[in-house]
């Protein structure tokens, strides 16, 4: 009956696009203790699910893991489900990136699972997680309990009701946040006798945490302010009363302070200083307007500048169906009042009409781009009448000519599609399904092909 019963609360970190700027400062050590250890929310599984998914995996990848030891098979899970060790080097996979235990040992998911994601053999927290498929996930999880006569819990309780993510680091993040505010009073009182508004799917890409410093306004579209309390959206699972939220505060500020203190992972890749330093002129000339200025590689200003839609012509769906009434929940909130000045709220912006244009610290590590994840390398956002319709990335490998994934490219969907597994198929981005448009943002277009190749170079230095 009730859809949001089951949600995979993380989601609200899954649609950062920026920072916030705490009344109060929090201890960026403390914030990265909580994240790794503090479990919020309820747990999505224990050890004997975990180590029994495999046993609900179609044939091939079923007679494979049965062959293979407890801790290989682990380690396929992890590989499966996009879940990220601590680090690339960790083969013990005791808890993985995203997850913390709790007192029990069960495993409850954090907003690393989401912001910890993997780039050229590096494991890095509060990159996006392009590798982590939710539903699917959730879906074993759920036929596994289901198998073993355990009770299910948040993640696994939302399959038919909500669809969790469209792929492989697209989540439905949005729509959970507006599932989670509109059962709460403005006192964050549940209220489960609230209308859930009935909002289609989308997915949409998790941004880096790094870039949180530059801005001053949430999400892709800018409608929220900075602030400490509009982060604990994450924990708004309505076992979670009022009462509990509020206790959790000042861990928020914490968080916050390890956000805002992460750096972007310097760039690996070999560049050219001549096409470089050429392609730093270009940018400032044509790029800076929008996505700042750079001084050796660091952002010294930045507009935060939201392109009108009818301007930017990227995909819509984001901005359409957040509607005014969903973004001014948070208006009266106690998550948008000042902690200073009771009574006082943060601005908060309901009609919002455009996205921002994003800072592009640490941009070589951070595909696939835009909003939704359409574009899977910063050749083909420089390249916009040559993006891919139809895209799979190759494994987890890189591309250091055109930046981002490396991927292969389809007109259509192959003839076998209907016959792979769920896993494959969701690999698929498809740019005619709801909400994965590729088109707008035609800017570059008006470079020429070497000024767009020296772009390229320079943006691997940022």
């Amino acid at each position: 009956m009730l859809k949001w019963i089951g949600l995979f609360l993380f989601a609200f970190f899954c649609c950062l696009t920026s920072n916030v700027t705490a009344t109060e400062p929090g201890d960026p050590a403390e914030g990265w203790r909580i994240l790794r250890e503090f479990p919020f929310l309820v747990p999505d599984f224990d050890d004997e699910v975990l180590d029994q998914l495999w046993t609900v995996w179609p044939d091939e990848r079923r007679n494979v893991a049965e062959q293979a030891s407890p801790e290989e098979r682990r380690r396929m899970t992890f590989e499966l489900y996009g879940l990220q060790p601590l680090s690339a080097d960790d083969q013990a996979f005791e808890k993985g990136l995203g997850y913390v235990r709790s007192s029990q040992g069960d495993w409850v998911m954090n907003c690393l699972g989401c912001h910890g994601g993997q780039v050229a053999g590096r494991v890095i927290p509060g990159l996006g997680n392009a590798d982590f498929d939710m539903e699917s996930l959730a879906e074993d999880v759920r036929a596994v309990k289901k198998k073993l006569g355990k009770p299910l819990t948040h993640l696994d309780g939302s399959i038919g009701k909500t669809l969790l993510s469209s792929g492989p680091g697209l989540t439905n993040a949005v729509n959970f946040g507006v599932d989670l505010g509109a059962i709460r009073d403005d006192e964050m009182n549940v209220h489960l006798d609230y209308p859930v508004p009935d909002v289609p799917d989308y997915g949409m890409d998790a941004p880096p945490f790094w870039n949180v410093k530059y801005k001053q306004r949430l999400y892709c579209d800018n409608h929220a302010p900075n602030y400490h309390r509009v982060l604990m959206q994450f924990i708004l699972h309505p076992w979670n009363n009022a009462s509990y939220v509020k206790r959790q505060e000042d861990k928020f500020r914490d968080i916050q302070a390890w956000m805002m203190s992460l750096e972007s992972p310097p760039s690996p890749l070999e560049t050219d200083p001549a096409l470089v330093e050429r392609g730093r002129i270009v940018f400032q000339k044509t790029c800076a307007e929008c996505h700042g200025t750079y001084e050796n590689g660091k952002l010294v200003d930045y507009p935060e500048r939201v392109i009108p839609i009818e301007e930017l012509k990227t995909d819509p769906v984001r901005l359409e169906q957040l509607r005014p009434e969903y973004r001014g929940k948070l208006k009266k909130s106690w998550l948008t009042e000042k902690d200073n000045e009771p009574g006082e709220h943060y601005e908060v912006i309901s009609d919002a009409k455009g996205y921002v244009a994003p800072p592009l610290k640490g941009i070589w590590a951070s595909a696939p781009y835009f909003h939704n994840g359409s574009v899977p390398t910063l050749w083909n956002v420089l390249h916009s009448e040559e993006r891919p319709k139809i895209w799979k990335r190759v494994g987890r490998e890189y591309d250091e000519t055109r930046v981002g994934h490396a991927i292969e490219e389809f007109e259509s969907l192959p003839a076998d599609f209907s016959s792979l597994d769920k896993y494959e198929r969701r690999r698929y981005f498809n740019s005619s399904d709801f909400g994965k448009q590729t088109g707008g943002h035609t800017f570059p277009e008006v470079l020429s092909e070497e000024e767009k190749r020296e772009v390229l170079e320079y943006l691997k230095t940022l």
